[in-house]
């Protein structure tokens, strides 16, 4: 019997249930009606959700045309990393890694807080202070604010490059988080219910370092958690078209 507690999630407000909604939603444009009929699932009142909306205007966070509201590129760029972590373009592993060693000098605060950000997003992680690496099995792009202030490499490690990952990540919680997201999904019974189960499904997956196969545990969760967050999107596009007017389709 498992009597280890169910994971915590976190409370969707009105403003989280907007954004998460448009988060997963392609392309990231909704009238306010079908947002204001999501919130309706979680007990959220219209007034809150279109308060929730102008106030989202105003921070910058969304822009309102005939359409309804849309996504700003801030939060684009979000949605196209979540979209990344659900199906990360790989290339054939060969045992080489990328290294990322810092050349610059003192940089302000917000520059090291971006290129911090940057190295998160490509799934690098920091052996020291001033010293990334990860697997070279990843085919993406590197933003200016990592590959400026940087010396890159190709190297290969000398010692077991299963243990050298098992020392830049915490594998065995990732995949214990996975799995207790995977139980709260079957918990699930209402849309609500799943749709905040999903919400940090999504969070997680940003988070998984995308390691090829020979660095992972047996039993690696994060194949099934993709699968199960694409079959809960399935079920938001039908939900969401329910919410719709055929013009607005």
């Amino acid at each position: 019997m498992n009597d280890a507690a169910p994971p915590a999630l976190r409370p969707l407000t009105a403003r989280s249930v907007v954004l998460s909604t448009l988060l997963g939603h392609h392309p990231p444009r909704l009238p306010a009606r079908a947002l204001v009929r999501v919130g309706e699932l979680f007990g959220i009142a219209e007034g809150t959700v279109r308060v929730a909306l102008s106030r989202m205007v105003a921070a910058g966070d969304l822009r309102q045309d005939p359409d309804g509201y849309a996504l700003t590129a801030r939060l684009l760029a979000r949605q196209a990393r979540q979209d990344e972590s659900r199906a990360p373009r790989t290339r054939p592993w060969t045992g080489d890694w990328e290294v990322a060693v810092v050349t610059a000098d003192r940089r302000p605060p917000a520059e090291r807080t971006a290129f911090r950000q940057a190295m998160a997003a490509l799934r690098l992680a920091e052996l020291r202070e001033g010293s990334w690496l990860r697997p070279a099995n990843l085919d993406r792009p590197r933003p200016a604010a990592a590959a400026a202030p940087c010396a890159w490499f190709t190297a290969v490690p000398d010692g077991d490059p299963a243990a050298l990952a098992r020392s830049l990540w915490d594998l065995p919680g990732w995949a214990a988080r996975a799995r207790d997201l995977l139980a709260a999904l079957d918990r699930a019974a209402t849309p609500a219910d799943r749709f905040t189960a999903a919400a940090a499904v999504l969070r997680h997956l940003l988070t998984d370092p995308l390691l090829p196969a020979p660095l992972l545990p047996a039993d690696w969760p994060g194949a099934a958690l993709r699968a199960r967050y694409a079959a809960f999107e399935a079920e938001l596009r039908e939900l969401l078209r329910a919410f719709l007017a055929p013009g607005d389709r």
